[in-house]
Formats: C-alpha cells, structure tokens, sequence
C-alpha cells in the first residue's frame, strides 16, 4: 500500500461546541481542543464554532488571531447574550442566540466564498441548539453530521427538580418531556453519533435509527503531564515496612453542591479521629470555596485539610504528582458517568476512591485502580481513605492500576487519533 492511500483525502470539518475553552484561555486542551488539534495535524481544514460567552468563566470571550497560526486550525466566535447561572432562562436564552447565529452566519460565509463547504460537522449536546443548527446546516450544504454526547441532557436537570423522588419521576416527563423530544428527533436526524461515555450512548441508544454509526472516545488526559508514580516490585513483598505518613488525598474541579463536598468534610471529621494520618487537598473553585476554607480551620487531630484554590495547569499538576489518592466526589444524581478529574487522577497514578457507580466504577474492579464508596456517606469515605491509608501495598497495586487504566483507556495520544480517523470514516 502507497503512502498516498495511507493517507485520507484533505477534508473541510467544522467542530461545533460553545463550552471548551479555546487557544489562550488556559491549558489543559479540552475535548475538542484535542481533537481540533489532531485534524489539524492530519492535514484537514478545521474550523471550531464556539460562542463569544465562557461558559467556565462567566466572562466575554475573545478569539486571538495568532490561533490559526499557532495551532493549525482556525475557531469562529458567534455572538450571544451572557448569562451568570448555569441553571437559568438566561442561559437558555444564550444557547438560542447560539443556534441562530451558527446556522445564519455559517451559511453566509460559505456562500460568499468565505468558508469552503464542509464534509463533517460534529456538534456536542448539549446545548441542543449547536447540533439543531447543524442538522439545518448539513442539509443545506451537503455535509455529514455526528452528533457529539458530552452529557445526559435534558435528564441532567431532573436533579433540579423540587419534592421526593417519586414525585421528581412523575413531574420530569411533564417538565422536560418537550426537550427530550427535540434530542430524539435531533439523534434521528444526524448521520452519527458519538459520545465521550458508553454510558451516555448507552441511554440514547433506543432513539437512534438502526445502523448509525456511533463511536466512544473518553475525554481523556496527557499521560506526559504528569511524574509516573514509583510501581511496585516483587521485592517490596519480602515485609512489613514503616507506614508512609500522612495519606495525601487530593479533589480537584468544581465547588458546588453537585459534588459531594459536604461529605468530605463531614469525613475529615471522622478521619480526625481516626487511626490514620491523612491529609485532604482541595482544588478547585465555586460557591463553597468559603465554606470549604472555614471547615478546613477547624479539623485538627489527624487530618489536615488544605483549600488551594483554584491552580493554574502546572500547579496543579505538580499537586496531583504529590498525592497518593485522587478523590471523585460526583454525586450519581448529576448523571456524570466518567468526569475530567477521573482520567487526570489514572493518568497521575492516583489511587481512586469514588463515589459514581456504573462505569467509572467498573473501570476502577477492571483494572483495579481504586475503592468506591457510597455517596453522601461520610463514614463509607473515611473508611474508603483509611483502608489505603493502613494498606500502603493495595495503595501502590491501585496506584499501578490507575496508570494502566489510564494508559489503555484514557490516553489522548491513542484515543482522539483513533476518534479522528472514526470521522474521516464518515465522509469516505
């Protein structure tokens, strides 16, 4: 075979998601500045539609011009209305603007000759305007479409939702029964799907006509960034060694009541107590990045808690290389299945303790790459920390196996390539 036809045919792909930060507004790469970078390297035009609002940052986004230059592939900023909430009609009514600009000014260019027609357009959902603009689009250019699952939605919302838990089962439908009709007439009309979790696409799977094509490809992390932990070997069984002290637990992300922070404070309570010397490493920030700081004051004994605030990428890194345990504390009622943090942690060589059941759990018995603990129970995670804390060998064989996870599932040098080439698929 020549190299020619190793090689696919340069094609013109538009990635649509208003979310992910862009060129200069901090590292890591997200998904689809991952992915955007990897077409680009295999010889496509790209383009990423984003919005003039960050979402991560509540704050006006501007495009630098030097990105075309600098990381190959060029990124359009469509206008919309700001919005503070990330539950609210403002929102909402940013994701319409977003909608309706992509699907006017896209056409408008490509007539003009501005911007050549695409083969693919891959759209994330949410929000469910971008791949509505791009199901309109597709058709009127002659263009692919994959829809691109980043998240449950609407069933995200049903967490919001007011009274007990049967009430929230009878009322969903009612409340967001409109929306879910918009996603399954929209997974009914997109070519492919793909999805950052077999969980999403598993959930979305009786709405797909029969035959689309879907493809999985976690979010990921860059193995690289990170100190490989030191593995274990035979020798280290031959006996009992001093125990390291203290544990070093680390939670990175968000700091907000989807997450299951009160739990860890009320568990560094019990660990305080408790017949380990542990420490707990926050990072991140939210709303609960006051109440989080003052807990920490007052938690002596054995447990030092410690709020750094929100790190910049190396920072962060070097923290993450310090620690023995990464800590997803996602409550299941989110509906996240395998968050950021997660592939961060395996890619560091972090034990894992977590509190999401369905496949990020599976993952974890797979490889045997940390515990799980009951979410919301406070005396479940301190048991959790103080197991790897008095097990020092199961802490380095989950350590061991976080790696391995992360080398086989989660390395963004073989997944996004693989995702790539499931594209350039699309257009053959």
């Amino acid at each position: 075979m020549t190299r020619a036809e190793l090689t696919p045919r340069p094609l013109s792909i538009w990635l649509v998601n208003p979310f992910d930060d862009v060129p200069g507004e901090g590292l890591p790469p997200l998904r689809y500045w991952t992915l955007a970078r990897v077409l680009a390297g295999r010889g496509h035009d790209v383009t990423w539609w984003t919005a003039t609002w960050s979402h991560r940052r509540k704050a006006s986004r501007v495009v630098a011009t030097a990105i075309a230059a600098d990381e190959g592939f060029a990124v359009r900023a469509v206008a919309v209305r700001p919005y503070r909430g990330n539950v609210s009609l403002a929102r909402l009514r940013s994701h319409r603007d977003f909608g309706r600009n992509l699907a006017r000014i896209a056409a408008e260019e490509v007539a003009a000759g501005h911007l050549e027609r695409p083969d693919v357009i891959l759209a994330s959902l949410p929000p469910l305007e971008g791949p509505e603009a791009t199901v309109d689009l597709g058709k009127r250019l002659d263009a692919h479409v994959v829809v691109d699952l980043m998240d449950l939605w609407p069933e995200t919302f049903e967490r919001l939702l007011p009274g007990p838990e049967w009430l929230v089962r009878w009322i969903a439908p009612i409340v967001l029964g409109a929306m879910r009709k918009r996603r399954r007439q929209l997974l009914a009309a997109a070519d492919a799907v793909s999805s950052s979790t077999a969980t999403y696409l598993e959930a979305v799977r009786g709405e797909l006509d029969p035959g689309t094509p879907t493809h999985v490809c976690y979010l990921g992390a860059y193995g690289e960034e990170f100190t490989p932990p030191p593995r274990r070997h035979p020798d280290d069984d031959r006996g009992p060694a001093p125990l390291p002290e203290p544990l070093r637990c680390v939670y990175t992300g968000t700091l907000e009541r989807s997450q299951d922070l009160d739990t860890l404070v009320a568990a560094a309570r019990l660990l305080a107590t408790g017949p380990a010397v542990t420490e707990l490493h926050v990072a991140g920030t939210g709303s609960l990045d006051h109440h989080l700081r003052s807990s920490a004051e007052r938690i002596g004994g054995k447990t030092k808690m410690v709020v750094h605030g929100l790190l910049d990428r190396r920072a962060y890194a070097r923290l993450l290389d310090s620690c023995d345990v990464g800590l997803v504390l996602v409550k299941p009622s989110s509906r996240v299945a395998i968050p950021y943090k997660a592939a961060d942690y395996a890619a560091a060589g972090l034990a894992i303790v977590n509190g999401l059941p369905g496949e990020l759990s599976r993952l974890i018995m797979e490889y045997d790459a940390g515990i799980d603990y009951d979410a919301g129970n406070a005396t479940s995670l301190a048991g959790a920390i103080t197991r790897l804390a008095l097990d020092r060998e199961l802490t380095k064989r989950c350590r061991d196996g976080a790696r391995e996870m992360a080398s086989r599932r989660f390395d963004r040098e073989r997944i996004y390539p693989e995702f790539a080439r499931w594209l350039e698929e699309r257009a053959s």
